[in-house]
């Protein structure tokens, strides 16, 4: 609209215009030339107010056009949620009377477990009426109270039931002592049969080579007091018998037969075998073989180029030397997972170094020299933060058995390498393991009594020796000492056959000539 206006003004402004032309010009040819001028001025004029007006009216029916289809889509969305409330609350209607119908289901079902309790409750009145008036009719009968006659029966039954036992374990101790011997021998026969010999021969013993029979005589001593002295310094059976040209030397505890070893040959070699010079060799051997593990876990960490390990994980490190697991040497097993370590990590990208070092130690608590009722796994990561190792190398070795949480790459690939290294055909055998674990679980044992100073089990554990100070315990606290030890092995232990136990109390005098 405001262009039609526009375009009226234009016209009168020409109209104008040309009426002054012509006024001042005067001429009637200017004059027919205005009016021609502002006819068309006007025809123009109105051709553009037509087109106006016809776009305006085109432009005003699309606007209502484009109107309507919003409104329609606005009518047909309003339907359709009409249509979804209706069906909710057709559905809401139908579920109402569904709950009311339950409803009246449970209160009838309610009212008549109503009358049911109190028909069971009237019944259980009736009960306790008539228990109560059985009672008082006993009681009048027996003259006793309720109280007074259970007292009078269990004091019965007691008495019944000890006497019973008593000649139960009376029957029992008898049997078993008559059959004892036979028993044992099963067993043994039996245990024999099951473990392989080379296992045993490998794990448990070493044979000692001598030059000639005649040393064996000098070796057992007057009256055997010569190996009953290595053996009570060791703690090492020594088993002298027809094998031509050897002894050996029987223990579950590789350092033990070691040490006896290497007494025993300098011993041998020097010519000069009584107890108080055993006694001396064994002291210097034990300080050399202690040197040996340092100087084994030294060669270790530098040939697996590992640097910076505290002295104490040093020293663990080469007592592996001396160790079994599952009948696998354990050192060469940690060297094992070491090096399957480095290789793993350096393959993933990860630190290798640290790997490798994770690897060497992750079974150092194994060798721990104090043995707490703790997994291997748990001690030794707390002999690593002890010994200030970095906190991956501290969680890889505490969850490779996943008794804690792997926080870490290495830890998984630690418990990997360790699976890889003892799945190898051959290379553990369980037996073992529960065999030496079992004896070590005797010495312990007997070892937390007061006054016991060492403990040795030997003859594959059919055998504990116990060896007392003199000062602390008596002979006759000795005899009360081995009866107590062996009922508490019988109480906490299981064993085949049966264990000897043998307390040996000793009193030296020593003086010295100055």
């Amino acid at each position: 609209m405001s262009d039609i206006a526009t375009y009226i003004t234009i016209g009168v402004l020409a109209f104008m215009v040309g009426g002054i032309i012509a006024f001042f010009l005067g001429r009637s040819s200017l004059r027919t030339k205005a009016n021609n001028i502002m006819k068309e001025a006007g025809t123009e004029a109105e051709m553009i107010k037509k087109d106006k007006i016809l776009q305006a009216k085109e432009k005003f029916l699309q606007l209502k056009s484009d109107h309507e289809k919003v409104i329609n889509e606005k009518n047909s969305k309003i339907l359709i949620a009409e249509n979804k409330i209706r069906q909710k609350e057709a559905n809401l209607s139908q579920r109402i009377e569904d709950n009311q119908r339950k409803i009246k289901e449970n209160d009838a079902i309610r009212e008549n477990m109503n009358s049911q309790m109190e028909l069971v409750n009237k019944r259980s009145e009736e009960l306790e009426k008539v228990q109560s008036q059985a009672v008082e009719k006993l009681e009048a009968i027996s003259g006793l109270t309720a109280a007074e006659a259970k007292e009078s029966l269990i004091e019965s039954l007691r008495s019944e039931a000890k006497a019973e036992a008593m000649s139960y374990i009376s029957e029992v101790v008898d049997e078993a002592k008559m059959n004892a011997n036979r028993d044992a021998k099963k067993i043994v026969i039996n245990t024999i049969q099951r473990v392989a010999s080379e296992e045993a021969i490998e794990n448990s013993v070493t044979v000692f080579n001598i030059d000639n029979d005649d040393i064996k005589g000098r070796i057992i001593g007057r009256e055997g007091r010569n190996i009953r002295a290595i053996e009570a310094a060791t703690g090492v059976e020594i088993i002298v018998d027809d094998t031509p040209e050897a002894i050996i030397l029987s223990a579950f505890d590789p350092v033990r037969r070691e040490v006896a070893r290497l007494a025993l040959h300098q011993l041998v070699t020097d010519g000069r075998i009584h107890p108080a010079r055993i006694e001396e060799v064994v002291k210097k051997v034990q300080k050399q073989i202690e040197d040996e593990i340092n100087e084994t876990g030294r060669r270790t960490a530098i040939d697996l180029g590992i640097h910076g390990l505290h002295p104490e994980l040093i020293r663990l490190v080469g007592k592996m030397k001396y160790r079994s697991s599952y009948g696998q040497n354990l050192l060469q097993h940690s060297r094992e997972v070491a090096n399957l370590c480095s290789i793993m990590a350096a393959e993933l990208g990860l630190n290798s170094k640290i790997a490798k070092r994770a690897g060497l130690l992750h079974d150092i608590g194994k060798v721990a020299d104090e043995e707490p009722e703790l997994p291997h796994a748990l001690l030794g990561m707390k002999l690593a933060e002890r010994c200030k190792e970095k906190p991956d190398v501290v969680n890889a070795i505490g969850s490779h058995h996943e008794e804690v949480e792997m926080t870490t790459m290495i830890a998984p690939i630690v418990q990997v390498c360790d699976a890889i290294s003892g799945a190898r055909p051959g290379a553990r055998r369980e037996a073992v393991e529960s065999y030496i674990k079992r004896l070590q679980g005797l010495e312990e044992l007997a070892l937390s009594h007061p006054g016991v100073v060492k403990t040795y089990a030997i003859q594959a554990g059919r055998e504990l020796r116990v060896i007392v100070g003199s000062e602390k315990v008596t002979d006759k606290d000795a005899e009360t000492l081995s009866y107590d030890i062996a009922k508490k092995i019988q109480d906490e232990m299981t064993y085949p056959g049966q264990v000897k136990i043998t307390v040996i109390r000793e009193t030296r005098a020593v003086n010295y000539a100055k």
